[in-house]
């Protein structure tokens, strides 16, 4: 634990990302086998589940502490961070260990079998001798909120310099459902005959937004241009008669979807599709709220299957007859992919996501102002010589989404953030007017510079006219544009309408509490885009 809390320490006091790729190869050289599964693990999402509930952390460490429960609270969001917290909150541990990461992520699993009184001596057990750093870093673990400044791909950039391995090819082995207890640091990283489980995805290929115009380019005739839908990123699996349905953020979606239970009907076995799963209404995706319904939900009732149905709009192909085809060109494998789907009837849960015709960027923009009528977000550009590479790299496939849509709203609630922005009042709740009253449609936490939400801070400790815990209600006087990328109907917020992405573009210091917008405003903008 010593070592990994010494390899924290190193990441989380720079920001250079070839000293924390050192940091992480030197670790990845000299740690044991399992601490280096557990460290690829964590780093990659697979934490453990939490056996503890904050309120029974938050309650011995004020025990252990001395302080009163209270006192403990109004720390929490001074700090920033619950785990932060309660390392700060206890007393110096009373001995030494030097027990192994893995020993303590074993014994936190341990817990869940333990009844209350029991869990809570290991836990105060624990902190009696682990240092404040290792304290913190267990505490990350019990409340299951463990991350760290370290992405996905620089752990495997890290990884791919100690062990002398191909990035791209360690990439690969890191997806998928496998987890610590159902493999070891041999099988997944060093064995040369380590065959991917039939349920594993390819890494996914990600594009870079478009700043401005298509123009620097080059040349039309070398790119492909498709609708960027908005639905989720996934890619469907067919192996060895089974199949399996992959988010882009590596969550397993199979059971979500059960309309893809069909697929080994209509194709043939050994093949990997990469496309944007969207709910269809028949001729064009439902908006995104009407899948979002479903993502939440292990099993899906009939009545919600046959309100939104879901199909595979697929762009890429990415294995066929069990044959990795990711370093073919990006027109050779889009045609592999038409002939493999041209012939499937009309009820099949799957269909090629069409390119759009193009011979100059003038005319594409003209294509590109008309996505919401698709139900669309914008268009992706992808260079037709392009292979199919792992993670974001730029220069082949490119984003270029709409112009967000924007309504100016007035800010009425504040609350503190949180990490280095613990001391700043960072997250907002936005009103628009309904007649004479204010009524609140969205919160909003992003948009602004540091120096921005530095004055905003000092003038709601200012302005604050009530608490409500964390949240704090403020005289109705700044004006803020919220930028979003779509509008829909919600019964569980008190305007009857709920954001996509809203962020605050801009503080409208030129505008007046009055010229906000209205809810008639926003039901406008929801019957034209909803």
């Amino acid at each position: 634990m010593k070592d990994f809390a010494a390899l924290f320490t190193t990441i989380d006091q720079t920001t250079k990302t070839t000293l924390k790729t050192k940091a992480l190869a030197s670790f990845f050289e000299t740690a044991t086998d399992e601490d280096k599964l557990w460290t690829i693990a964590l780093f990659s999402g697979r934490r453990p589940k939490r056996a503890v509930t904050t309120t029974q952390l938050r309650e011995w460490a004020a025990e252990v502490g001395g302080i009163p429960l209270w006192l403990l609270e109004e720390s929490y969001p001074i700090v920033g961070d619950l785990a932060e917290t309660i390392a700060l909150t206890l007393p110096p541990p009373g001995r030494e260990s030097d027990l192994s990461l893995t020993h303590w992520i074993i014994e936190l699993k341990s817990l869940a079998a333990l009844d209350i009184d029991t869990r809570k001596a290991r836990i105060l057990d624990a902190w009696d001798q682990l240092d404040p750093i290792e304290r913190f870093l267990f505490n990350k673990l019990i409340t299951g909120g463990f991350r760290i400044g370290v992405s996905q791909k620089l752990m495997t950039r890290a990884l791919a310099q100690a062990t002398g391995q191909d990035e791209a090819s360690l990439a690969h082995r890191l997806m998928g459902g496998w987890t610590p207890e159902t493999t070891s640091f041999h099988e997944l990283i060093v064995a040369e005959d380590a065959e991917a489980d039939d349920s594993r995805p390819y890494p996914f290929y990600l594009a870079y937004q478009l700043e401005h115009g298509p123009e620097a380019l080059g040349s039309p005739e070398d790119w492909q241009a498709e609708w960027k839908w908005d639905g989720i990123r996934g890619q469907v699996i067919l192996r060895n008669g089974t199949h399996h349905v992959w988010s882009r953020g590596e969550e397993l979606m199979t059971d979500r979807f059960p309309e893809f239970a069909r697929l080994p009907d209509f194709l043939p076995d050994g093949i990997v599709l990469d496309g944007e799963i969207v709910a269809w209404d028949g001729t064009q995706p439902h908006p995104f709220n009407t899948l979002q319904a479903r993502i939440g939900r292990k099993t899906v009732p009939k009545k919600l299957l046959k309100e939104a149905p879901v199909i595979l709009l697929a762009y890429d192909l990415l294995e066929e007859n069990g044959s990795d085809l990711r370093d073919l060109p990006l027109q050779d494998r889009r045609t592999r992919m038409e002939a493999l789907l041209q012939d499937l009837p009309e009820d099949a849960p799957i269909r090629a996501a069409p390119p759009l015709p193009f011979d100059t960027w003038d005319a594409l923009a003209q294509i590109r102002a008309t996505a919401r009528d698709h139900r669309a977000e914008g268009l992706m550009l992808k260079r037709k010589e392009s292979p199919y590479l792992a993670g974001r790299k730029k220069g082949d496939w490119w984003k270029w989404k709409l112009d967000p849509l924007t309504v100016d709203a007035v800010m009425i609630y504040a609350q503190q953030g949180h990490g280095r922005r613990a001391n700043l009042f960072t997250d907002f709740t936005f009103a628009v007017w309904n007649g004479n009253d204010l009524v609140p449609f969205t919160k909003a936490y992003s948009g602004l510079t540091d120096e921005e939400f530095r004055k905003i801070t000092a003038w709601v400790r200012k302005n604050t006219q009530q608490r409500f815990g964390p949240v704090r209600q403020v005289t109705p006087h700044h004006v803020f544009e919220i930028a979003f990328e779509g509008i829909h109907a919600s019964p569980r917020h008190k305007s009857g309408i709920a954001l996509r992405f809203p962020r605050m573009s801009r503080w409208r210091h030129d505008k007046p509490l009055q010229e906000a917008n209205t809810l008639d405003d926003l039901k406008d903008l929801l019957e034209t885009y909803g």
